[in-house]
């Protein structure tokens, strides 16, 4: 079974996957093609790339580690779809030495914002990669979701450290380099010459209700997965979400 059909895994990825689903396949239609070129940067070990892969389409993956790369290698074999997946070794600024411009319909870009050196010249490439009418699918971490959940912790100054600073970290400790609000993203797209479709907040609810509670209570995954769908688009919530996703597209 994929990860992302892994009750746990749901909570984390069920809106990403169904916009992304969605996305893809209204990039067939426009395309007259049943298969997509398809770029995963910072793809890791494949949690998405093998769920698009299944889906028919082909699949390069970039990540800068080859322990990733070699579970990428794995799991593709593992899911019978080895032959639409390649795993190359690199990242964001160095993207186009490994991969070619303008040569995707659709570039993923989840988790690697947060971490490079230049957000705004790393989404540059990542928009870069994309051909004329192609999607991309943004992730990033989101402010407001790590303020709220060091605030309930009872780790009042921590949040406090990241509601005023500029990268959004809560203190030395935090493993998370940068946050981004909603805007800040949207700037961020913008300014790459792409057109942002819609922004959805991820895990509003499900990185703050007890796992025992989603566990134990009968119903309580699938009423809290439908409560995630139903506020992922309502932007007085995309304040408050762990993670933000932004779908744009190349005009």
């Amino acid at each position: 079974m994929s990860d992302l059909l892994r009750p746990r895994a749901s909570l984390r990825t069920a809106v990403v996957w169904e916009v992304l689903k969605d996305a893809l396949e209204r990039r067939v239609k426009a395309a007259g093609r049943d298969a997509l070129d398809v770029l995963d940067t910072g793809g890791g070990s494949g949690n998405f790339a093998v769920p698009v892969a299944r889906l028919g389409h082909r699949v390069t993956v970039v990540d800068p580690s080859p322990n990733a790369l070699f579970a990428l290698e794995r799991r593709a074999a593992e899911a019978g779809v080895a032959d639409r997946i390649s795993g190359v070794q690199g990242d964001a600024h160095g993207l186009f030495q490994v991969v070619e411009r303008s040569g995707y319909d659709a570039v993923l870009c989840h988790g690697v914002l947060e971490y490079v050196d230049d957000p705004a010249e790393g989404l540059r490439n990542v928009a870069d990669a994309l051909r004329p009418a192609g999607t991309l699918s943004l992730l990033a971490a989101g402010l407001g979701g790590a303020v709220l959940a060091r605030a309930l912790a009872g780790h009042f100054t921590e949040a406090r450290h990241a509601l005023t600073d500029p990268s959004g970290r809560w203190g030395q400790g935090d493993p998370v380099p940068r946050r981004f609000t909603a805007d800040q993203l949207i700037e961020l797209v913008t300014a790459t010459g792409l057109k942002v479709g819609a922004v959805h907040g991820v895990r509003v609810f499900a990185d703050l209700v007890p796992g025992v509670l989603v566990d134990t209570e009968p119903g309580a995954m699938d009423a809290l997965l439908k409560l995630e769908a139903a506020a992922a688009e309502q932007p007085a919530f995309h304040s408050v979400a762990t993670q933000l996703h932004v779908l744009a597209e190349r005009d």
